[in-house]
Order: structure tokens, then sequence, then C-alpha cells
């Protein structure tokens, strides 16, 4: 999902990645960031009285635009 969002929005990024060879590491570090601050979150959420799949969409609505789905380039 990362990837194909950040070819369509972020190409000249991706292009730059692609040229250092970092681009594939770049991915696995959204994808780790992104479930271990979602597993944070998930349980801070159920600790405060969210169900299991609450905590699990609000979590994924905080995060997912830190990592995965980045603003587009201007």
């Amino acid at each position: 999902m990362a990837e194909k969002h950040w070819r369509e929005h972020c190409p000249k990024m991706v292009r730059a990645l692609e040229r250092k060879g970092l681009l594939h590491q770049m991915l696995l570090e959204a994808e780790e960031n992104t479930k271990d601050e979602m597993a944070t979150l998930r349980t801070q959420l159920m600790q405060q009285g969210s169900t299991a799949q609450q905590a699990q969409t609000q979590a994924w609505e905080i995060v997912r635009e830190k990592y995965v789905l980045l603003p587009s380039e201007e």
C-alpha cells in the first residue's frame, strides 16, 4: 500500500530513494514503524475503553498518514 501511494503521490521522493538504493529499506521501515506505533496505540485505546476493533481502526487512522499515506508532492 505504501509503495503504491508513494509512487503515485511522491514520485520525486521515490526516484531519489531508488537512485540511492534505499526505497525497499524505507518501505520496510515505514511498515515496522506503523506496526509498532499501532500496537502501542491499540493498547492505550483499549485501556481507555475502546473495543479491540475500535482501537484497531482508531490506531490506523492516527498512524497511516505518518508513515504510509504521505502527503502529495507539489
